[in-house]
């Protein structure tokens, strides 16, 4: 058993040696071009992060609101208004 494993794995290291990398290749144009498209992702990223914020602001300030408003309510009530 010990032996197909190793079979195999060699045959497999092997055909990965065959196989040319294009990785290390790269034209200009197509190195421009990962980088715009990097920089675009990120930007997403970026925004969607800062609307999530913003988002997550709101909603914080909305609760403060209405936590201060039943405090308030509350209050009246003990002091009989």
């Amino acid at each position: 058993m010990k032996r197909v494993a190793a079979f195999v794995l060699l045959a497999l290291f092997s055909l990965t040696c065959l196989v040319p990398s294009y990785a290390q290749r790269l034209t200009p144009e197509q190195s421009a071009r990962q980088s715009k498209k990097a920089i675009k992702k990120q930007q997403k990223m970026l925004k969607k992060s800062a609307k999530q914020q913003r988002k997550a602001m709101k909603r914080s300030t909305k609760a403060q609101r209405k936590a201060t408003k039943k405090a308030n309510r509350a209050l009246q009530k003990r002091r009989g208004h």
